[in-house]
Order: C-alpha cells, then structure tokens, then sequence
C-alpha cells in the first residue's frame, strides 16, 4: 500500500477569494514504512500573501518571487501522488486548495480524487479521542512526538511529523517476517519512524510487574469465570 502524507501552505484561507498555494510537501509511505521519497516545491502564487498567513509560515513574496508557478510544476505533483492515498489532517482544506490549482490549468486534469484516495487524520482523530484538542501540535504533544523545530508551519516538516503521528494513532510501523512457521506472521514494534528522528523507547514489564499481572488476571478468573486476556 502506498501512501503521501501531504501538506500545503497558502497565501491565506479561501480558494474562493482567489487565495493559492505556495508550497507543497509530501513524505512516501510504503506498506506503512517511510521510504525517504519525497516531494517538495515552493511556488509563485502570482498574488500577494495576507499578512496573518506571513505569520503563521513565515514565507514571504519576496522569497516566493522567483520561484516557479504552479502550472510549471503541477505534472510532477501530479506524478508522484497519483494512484496513492493521501494522508492529510484537515483534508477539505488542502484537497480544496489543490483542486482550485488544478481548476486554473488550461486543460487542467480535473480533481484530485480522480486520482488519489484520501484520509483525513482529523477526522479520524476527533473519533479516536472526542472531545479534545486534535491540532497537530495537540496530536503531537498527546503521542510523545517531538515538535519542537515547529517554530513556523512547512509544508513538508508538517508533513513528516504527520507521518509520525497517523503511524502511531494507527498502531506503530510494523515489520512483517514470513519466515518463520507457515501462516504466521511476526510483528515488531517501532525502530525508527523517520530518517533522523531518534528511536523510541521501549520499557519492557519487571518481573514484579508480570506477577502482579498473573494474579490480577487469577482474580478474574475466579470471580468472572475466564479472563479474556489468557484466550
């Protein structure tokens, strides 16, 4: 399974107020592993940012000034998300975003989900955890994920820690060996979500942590019948 996790920055929030985007970046998962493929572009939106985006990106006209439009890039964009499933966190807004530039296109190659599945870890956050804060940051903070380089939202730095974080919300990265028994499958827990990110920490049961489990699971035994977790 091949997967883009994708972020976007823009001149401001509406598509429909003529807004654009000015820069992409997208990180590849394959089979639920960081591959190290990536793709990355800064882009001339042709307009001037609103102040309050400046803010929030730190991405200025002046940087944007010589850098290509997207109409010069769009076919690579295209290229290297096609047939994949986007993993975006709050997806209406960047899907919506990349459709307008597809719209701007002569002959442009019409949206976006003709060609891409999408997930919105938003979405799936908001049910995994109800009721509370799910920004990335938020998102970061609850999973032990270190953010501290986020001084300023990018695109592609989002989208690496999104990676990290939609693997962790969705179990770990996992390693599949078939070759052991027939049908059997080993699964090891996370060595390394990213290229440079430092390995997690695996703090493994004492043996008085293990007896203290036996005998709670023995107590339920006897007053339930069965404990579930000796099935």
């Amino acid at each position: 399974m091949r997967q883009i996790v994708l972020d976007t920055e823009t001149t401001g929030i509406e598509p429909s107020q003529g807004h654009r985007i000015i820069e992409i970046g997208c990180v590849e998962l394959v089979d639920r592993k960081l591959t190290g493929n990536h793709y990355h572009q800064y882009i001339n939106p042709e307009r001037e940012i609103d102040s309050g985006a400046i803010e929030v990106h730190g991405i200025t006209n002046e940087y944007l000034a010589d850098k290509p439009l997207f109409k010069d890039i769009y076919a690579e964009f295209l290229a290297f998300i096609d047939g994949a499933e986007l993993v975006i966190h709050n997806a209406p807004f960047d899907i919506g975003f990349i459709n307008h530039e597809f719209a701007l296109l002569h002959n442009g190659p019409g949206n976006v989900e003709q060609y891409c599945g999408v997930l919105d870890t938003l979405v799936m956050a908001r049910k995994k955890h109800p009721g509370q804060r799910n920004s990335l940051d938020a998102l970061c903070k609850r999973y032990g994920i270190d953010n501290s380089m986020r001084d300023l939202h990018g695109a592609l730095l989002d989208s690496e820690i999104l990676a990290d974080v939609y693997l962790l919300m969705t179990g770990g990265q996992t390693m599949l060996s078939l070759g052991g028994e027939e049908g059997t499958e080993q699964v090891t827990g996370i060595q390394r979500l990213s290229p440079g990110r430092a390995p997690l920490q695996v703090i493994r049961a004492s043996e008085d942590e293990l007896a203290a489990h036996e005998n709670r699971l023995d107590a339920i035994d006897k007053k339930a019948g069965s404990a579930i977790w000796r099935l």
